[in-house]
């Protein structure tokens, strides 16, 4: 009679470990927006890029696809939005689900080519894929505003409750929602049997298609996820600023988040979200020191991370306990 409590207690303990790091998220932005409130527009932005680093990671973390081109989702759903509001509805929940499902079909019709191809192949022709679609972006000058950027975007209140305001503060508990949201969903799926299929593949491609396994079927769809959280991303931004540019396409984003999902740890989602405050937070700072070599501060970070902890500033906590318990 008394296994029944003992069983349920058991179950209430592991769900409340199990969502822990989600609310560890919601406090940390609830302290950042009390301590910070005249940075929301900081503080926003850096949540936008913990979801595309954490599209990011699936791919690269759990499938071991690396990419370079990872802005081109990134800024098919920043545009898509941005259209979406002009031309169909102002509604900012509909506005993600367009930037999504443009990012989704972004990443299918290039995972269906790209994915045919591994390693420096790939990685060049995933930069291929974003400099097209920037160069499309900026030819296209009636639909786009070409370089200029696109304008004109308005939205209206979220859920049709809540307005954007002057000092983003609706933006940033947007933000934060849809990284929650995002973070859950994606923690699911890698551990799902998808996800294990995923880290199967990535450990040995070869022994998952002896034991059956549909790899490039695997990828593709892993790749047409990840595709649709990174349009997400872009059209968070796109409804946040009001505004989309062909930099939405840039080299250099793809080339950020993938540093930033480096110093956090691949293969472990926290460790995308970690990696991004972590990037966020001294390019902020070091940039509003010296403006011109605030790179310098990044890069002998990297270095550090990559010499003294490669799998990451997430595992830095666990190789300290395990040296404890060793010493102990």
């Amino acid at each position: 009679m008394l296994q029944a409590p003992v069983i349920s207690a058991r179950a209430w303990k592991r769900s409340t470990y199990r969502f822990t790091p989600e609310l560890v998220i919601l406090l940390g932005a609830a302290l950042a927006f009390i301590c910070f409130p005249y940075d929301l527009g900081f503080l926003t932005r850096t949540l936008i890029m913990m979801i595309l680093v954490l599209s990011l990671d699936l791919i690269l973390g759990y499938a071991g696809i690396a990419s370079l081109g990872h802005a081109a989702m990134y800024g098919t759903g920043a545009y898509a939005a941005g259209l979406f509001a002009i031309h169909v509805t102002q509604e900012p929940v509909l506005g993600l689900f367009a930037g999504g499902a443009a990012g989704a079909l972004a990443a299918w019709a290039s995972g269906l080519l790209l994915l045919r191809t591994h390693g420096l192949a790939f990685l060049m022709l995933s930069i291929a894929v974003a400099a097209v679609l920037q160069d499309l972006a900026s030819k296209v000058r009636s639909v786009t505003g070409g370089a200029d950027g696109l304008t004109g975007i308005t939205m209206g209140p979220v859920l049709g409750m809540f307005e954007f305001d002057l000092p983003g503060r609706t933006g940033f508990w947007y933000a934060c929602a849809v990284l929650l949201i995002v973070t859950l969903s994606l923690q699911t799926t890698v551990n799902s049997a998808f996800g294990l299929a995923l880290r199967g593949i990535k450990n040995s491609p070869t022994r998952m298609r002896a034991i059956g396994t549909p790899v490039y079927r695997r990828l593709v769809s892993a790749y047409v996820i990840a595709g649709a959280v990174a349009g997400i991303a872009g059209a968070l931004s796109a409804q946040i600023t009001a505004l989309v540019s062909i930099e939405s396409y840039s080299f250099s984003l793809s080339a950020e988040i993938m540093v930033m999902l480096i110093l956090g740890g691949s293969g472990r989602l926290y460790g995308a979200i970690l990696g991004t405050l972590i990037f966020a937070v001294i390019q902020h700072v070091a940039a509003a020191i010296d403006p011109f070599n605030w790179l310098f501060v990044i890069g002998v970070l990297l270095l550090t991370v990559v010499f003294f902890a490669p799998e990451g500033l997430l595992s830095v906590p666990i190789r300290l306990i395990r040296l404890a318990r060793g010493s102990s």
